[in-house]
């Protein structure tokens, strides 16, 4: 390539919320001139992770990621977010890696770079044409996050910004335990004061955990002054949905004003304490398979779906909306079969008009905001026993990205219509 040609790399926005599209496109590179555009990050765990994608420039020397045809790399087609949802540890990494943010107060940082020829090993041994540095964060600005221990709850409170009032989103992860804060922060940068349920922690699971504790978290919610008290929803992936559907059916003490589960199954029942809901589960006395490379597979534990109601969540008894977001190629809980017995329940109950469901053709368990790579599978620490294991979720790249960036937008339209009294009063997030 000539010296006197500068390529110029454009990210825009540089500094933007995770689920915001950026736009990438080169200029000045010679017409018909193969480049490789890669991404780079460092996870919080000191883990490099990239994707990278093969193009060739226009009769103009530009290439536009949003418009033109990756023919290579960690993603292939027209795809304005490639960059990111196709991450992967890059090779000779740890195996098992889950990227996850804990410092939400500071952003995901990740390097856009443009190289000459189609480049697929070797990024950080040779010169870029430009590079570009992004910031994705998950708390807008002017989102507060608040430690909360009050009444024996522990998690984090996020308050949106402006003066409020707010409804209310109680969010809950799954049997990994521990307190993981990113999608609330993200939930109140659109509008929802939202508390990050630590509720599975070592300490906690051998103290066990009680359905009150669930119950008084929510009137945490409820009771603080942002909040409008009659708009509060419960938010749960995996074992956190199992949580939210037994909360909004069986608490006479708290009243959801709606429900979303995400990768979950109401053969979970779940009224008392969780180690008697698991109790009632392992008397099936079925164990996990693992496969060829030694990776747990959960999903089968409970198949058949149990036709005696008393393993299960009643949801015939369920009273407001419910959302439930499945991947039809979930390892770790038999999601699908799950959904269609509880539409079958709700259907004999006559509530089934309460009911929605999105299943994603081969998305797997972890469906997580837009843009976050697929983890098929990672370590994994099984809170009852301390035992360390490769746990297989599930999904294959593009259709669980895919399935991620839909239903994150239905998640949002969701909550908006069944918590925010008016439609004209959802705050717009960007940054």
């Amino acid at each position: 390539m000539a010296a006197t040609v500068s390529p110029v790399l454009s990210v825009l926005p540089t500094r933007g919320l995770v689920d915001e599209k950026f736009k990438v496109a080169v200029e000045n590179l010679p017409p018909g001139h193969p480049v490789t555009l890669h991404s780079l990050h460092q996870s919080e765990d000191k883990d490099y992770w990239e994707a990278y994608g093969h193009y060739v420039s226009d009769d103009r020397g530009t290439v536009t990621v949003s418009a033109d045809t990756s023919v290579g790399g960690t993603y292939t087609g027209t795809e304005p977010m490639g960059l990111l949802w196709s991450m992967r540890p890059v090779p000779g990494s740890r195996t098992g890696l889950r990227l996850r943010k804990r410092d939400i107060c500071s952003p995901m940082v990740v390097f856009i770079s443009v190289y000459s020829g189609h480049v697929v090993e070797g990024f950080r041994e040779q010169p870029a044409l430009a590079s570009v540095v992004t910031e994705r964060w998950y708390m807008a600005p002017g989102v507060k996050r608040i430690d909360i221990r009050e009444r024996g709850v522990r998690g984090t409170l996020f308050l949106p910004p402006g003066p409020g009032p707010f409804p209310g989103v109680l969010d809950m992860w799954g049997g990994g335990g521990g307190l993981v804060e990113y999608r609330a922060a993200l939930l109140a940068s659109h509008g929802f004061v939202t508390l990050a349920l630590e509720y599975y922690s070592a300490d906690q699971v051998k103290a066990d955990i009680e359905f009150n504790y669930f119950e008084t978290a929510f009137n945490v919610i409820q009771e603080h002054p942002l909040v409008i008290q009659d708009r509060v929803g419960v938010f749960g992936l995996s074992l956190g949905s199992s949580v939210a559907l037994a909360m909004s059916i069986y608490s006479t003490l708290v009243s959801p004003r709606c429900c979303i589960c995400i990768s979950g199954s109401h053969v979970f029942p779940f009224q008392k304490s969780l180690s008697e809901a698991f109790q009632q589960i392992n008397l099936n006395n079925k164990k996990p398979r693992i496969d060829e490379k030694k990776r747990v597979i959960c999903r089968d534990k409970i198949l058949p779906i149990p036709t005696d109601p008393k393993f299960k969540v009643d949801v015939g008894r369920i009273k407001c909306p419910l959302l439930l977001v499945n991947g039809d190629d979930d390892q770790n809980w038999p999601t699908v079969e799950s959904a269609e017995d509880i539409a079958k329940m709700m259907r004999a109950a006559g509530n089934e008009h309460l009911l929605t469901t999105l299943t994603y053709h081969r998305a797997g368990h972890l469906i997580e905001p837009p843009y976050t790579p697929l983890i098929r599978a990672s370590n994994f620490i099984v809170q009852q026993t301390q035992e360390k294991v490769i746990m297989l979720w599930g999904g294959r790249p593009k259709p669980h990205g895919d399935a991620q960036e839909d239903s994150w937008e239905k998640i949002l339209a969701f909550l908006q219509q069944h918590l925010y009294p008016h439609p004209d009063g959802v705050p717009k997030a960007k940054l």
